[in-house]
């Protein structure tokens, strides 16, 4: 008897394990873009915060991981839509770094905060329109019309 309350102790303790590494594969990727954000404000201003490098600094490798984890664990388009961003932000600041964009301070930041908009803007209508006439998110358990009906 006290094996099988192992058991049923270990599988309560697997299943919130699986759930908080998915609620932190999901929300990863919005972190780090606020991360890159808030960096690229900073950086505008000439505050260099090096902490935040530490913080939301990633590889190409983790960029390849957070794609296949999005189409492994049938996330959003949301999701994919900030992992878009963050690969785009760092090819930018990849290439002004090694190869120079030329455009001065200002027009780089402006360059940046349109982008930023435009992502703001497809999020938006992604999480309001899609999300809401379940389109997006079909597959995630309790978003579909069936699931709230049982």
């Amino acid at each position: 008897m006290v094996k099988e309350n192992m058991g049923v102790v270990e599988k309560s303790k697997n299943k919130l394990l699986y759930k908080t590494v998915l609620l932190l594969i999901k929300f990863m990727p919005a972190a780090i873009a606020i991360v890159f954000l808030l960096n690229t404000i900073l950086s505008y201003f000439y505050i260099d915060l090096a902490i935040l490098s530490y913080i939301g600094g990633i590889s190409f490798f983790f960029i390849v991981l957070m794609y296949a984890q999005s189409y492994a664990f049938r996330f959003c388009k949301w999701h994919r839509l900030l992992i878009h961003y963050i690969s785009l932000n760092w090819i930018l600041n990849i290439i002004d770094y090694y190869i120079g964009i030329p455009l001065d301070n200002k027009d780089l930041f402006l360059l940046y905060m349109i982008f930023t908009g435009i992502v703001i803007v497809l999020l938006v209508y992604i999480i309001v329109y899609e999300y809401h006439s379940e389109k997006c998110c079909k597959n995630t358990k309790g978003n579909s019309r069936q699931n709230r009906r049982r």
